[in-house]
């Protein structure tokens, strides 16, 4: 087999991958995911009832946005947050974590563009925050702070070197507490606790939400999840929006969890304390006066005798997913496979690998561009082997081709003698016909691994290599089309084909003419023929980052495969 039919076979399998994933990886993992939930509805406790709607104590759900028409709308005051990675507030009203901005991280690439915001206040229309509470058995609404609680707090600033307490007391005398810290990343830690002077022994069941009004844009093409995430009693559920809508509400009995919602670069995770069993877990989806999703767990019942305290601690994660940091977390807090909040995929023996070392040069280099540069010719050099073996062959093969078309000439009429007669060449020769392919295969599964590094980590984002190229993890904006930016117009992305992939494919032109030819019919021909230009056009809508290393990568096979050549017809003149 000619390397030239090695492209095709190679785009084939690349893009068979690509297409693949849903129909054999996500639809397992629905059908999993549907036998996992009615496993757990058959042992689901029933310590505390199913929450249908927001715990007591949660924010309201269905109150409309233009026409507030309760306290829970009302300012009482915030408590200002600033580390070195969050800005935003906590609002005493139902004490919510509902106003938080991330300063190290932009909407865009523009210099004045704002920090992205992660958390929305409550009553916006596309509201998204935090909260935390109790349920008390048998106890009306009152008893424990709900949204509509006004709470009181000892400072107006949490830092991570300043806790800040929120205070509420009810009627009977109960006093309930928040003791908010965070560290200098994304972690916040909720001890909540409840001082009993009411002269009688309570039951309460502490509880953690997040609600998120609205869904979200999300362009995840099957390649990462975005949606409600979490792993219970040890299995990971990855919840799309679209499942909720189709299947109904998630709900688990799982003793021990964390879970959240996560975006592409960001999330928000409950981490409820791993040494106390919970009631229930679950994801909800409610479309009273718009569309709000929930998570939220309920620890289980815990009895506060007459002069007693009770206190729970829980962690709540809001911020970017980077993987040094949550690496961290996941070993320090020892939460259980807290490392797959970022979607690794299939392929996570290539993709952590390849990332860890990407990232190694960055740090070395402080340029993700050459990182990748230099990354690819370590892979070259792990590769070399097969590459040998490959080009070797191929150049055993460019200088049989008289012996090969006299063969077809002489026998063309008898397929099964000149079969037989190439077989024999092939051995007095030393060509294997299917070397070409072993180093497509390994470069199959590299160049997916890589796309999913440069697609769902947050490292690459924003991060530029040389010139018009200011970041990698997008398509290569500039493109002769419009000449280069001079012409005031943006043309549609289908044939904004930028440099990098115009040097991809010219790479991948240079690359066939110095494969030797096979036969083939005039139909192979214009199909190979086309192939660099099809790759061009396809490769453009890729990030840039991806189409460098693939460039490169091809620069260096010509390099490789010169060389080889060069010395077998040194060691072999004709």
């Amino acid at each position: 087999m000619g390397d030239n039919k090695n492209f095709i076979l190679f785009a084939v399998l690349s893009l068979g991958i690509l297409l693949g994933y849903q129909a054999l990886y996500l639809g397992p993992k629905d059908a999993e995911r549907l036998r996992y939930e009615e496993q757990q509805r058959e042992l689901q406790q029933d310590t505390i009832q199913p929450l249908d709607v927001a715990p007591v104590g949660a924010a309201p759900q269905a109150v409309a946005i233009d026409t507030p028409s309760s306290p829970a709308y009302i300012d009482a005051g915030r408590v200002d947050i600033d580390t070195p990675e969050l800005s935003g507030s906590i609002s005493l009203r139902g004490a919510r974590l509902d106003d938080l901005l991330l300063k190290n991280h932009k909407e865009t690439s523009a210099k004045d563009s704002p920090d992205v915001r992660l958390l929305t206040e409550f009553g916006e229309a596309r509201a998204y925050f935090a909260s935390f509470g109790w349920t008390a058995k048998g106890k009306q609404k009152g008893f424990v702070p709900d949204s509509e609680t006004a709470w009181t707090s000892d400072t107006n600033l949490l830092t991570p070197n300043a806790p800040v307490t929120l205070s509420w007391t009810n009627t009977e005398n109960v006093t309930f507490q928040m003791l908010i810290s965070i560290d200098d990343q994304f972690m916040f830690s909720i001890e909540q606790v409840v001082e009993n002077n009411s002269g009688e022994l309570i039951e309460i069941a502490p509880y953690g939400n997040i609600s998120r009004n609205g869904k979200p844009d999300t362009q995840s093409l099957y390649i990462l999840h975005e949606g409600p995430i979490g792993v219970f009693d040890g299995e990971l559920q990855e919840i799309d929006y679209g499942d909720l809508e189709d299947d109904g509400d998630f709900q688990t009995g799982a003793a021990k969890a964390w879970l959240g919602i996560t975006d592409k670069f960001w999330m928000t995770v409950l981490i409820p304390d791993q040494n106390a069993p919970l009631s229930q877990s679950q994801i909800t989806r409610r479309t009273t006066n718009g569309e709000v999703f929930r998570v939220n767990y309920v620890q289980n019942w815990s009895p506060v005798p007459a002069g007693g305290v009770h206190t729970s601690t829980s962690q709540f994660f809001a911020g970017a997913k980077i993987v040094g940091t949550i690496d961290r977390y996941t070993e320090a807090l020892q939460i259980d496979k807290f490392d797959l909040t970022i979607d690794w995929g299939w392929f996570f023996f290539l993709t952590k690998p390849i990332f860890a070392a990407v990232h190694y040069f960055y740090e070395a280099t402080g340029n993700f561009g050459v990182a990748i540069l230099l990354m690819t010719v370590v892979l070259k050099l792990i590769l070399f082997p097969l590459a040998n073996k490959s080009y070797v062959s191929m150049a055993h093969m460019k200088r049989a081709q008289p012996k090969i078309k006299a063969l077809q000439e002489r026998y063309g009429g008898d397929k099964a003698k000149m079969q037989q007669e190439m077989m024999a060449l092939y051995k007095t020769e030393k060509i294997n016909p299917m070397a070409g392919c072993l180093p497509l295969i390994p470069q199959m599964f590299i160049f997916f691994a890589l796309y999913k590094v440069l697609y769902v980590t947050i490292e690459m984002r924003h991060q530029p290599f040389i010139g018009w190229i200011k970041d990698l993890s997008v398509a290569d904006p500039l493109t002769p089309v419009n000449l280069f930016g001079l012409l005031p117009f943006t043309p549609p992305s289908l044939i904004a084909v930028g440099v990098l992939p115009i040097l991809m494919g010219i790479s991948m032109w240079l690359q066939q003419k110095m494969t030797p030819q096979t036969s083939m019919d005039p139909t192979q021909q214009k199909i190979m023929g086309m192939l660099p230009l099809i790759f061009t056009f396809v490769m453009a809508q890729f990030s840039a980052g991806l189409v460098l290393y693939w460039t490169w990568n091809n620069i260096l096979t010509i390099g490789q495969q010169w060389l080889i050549m060069r010395r077998e017809n040194a060691r072999n003149p004709e």
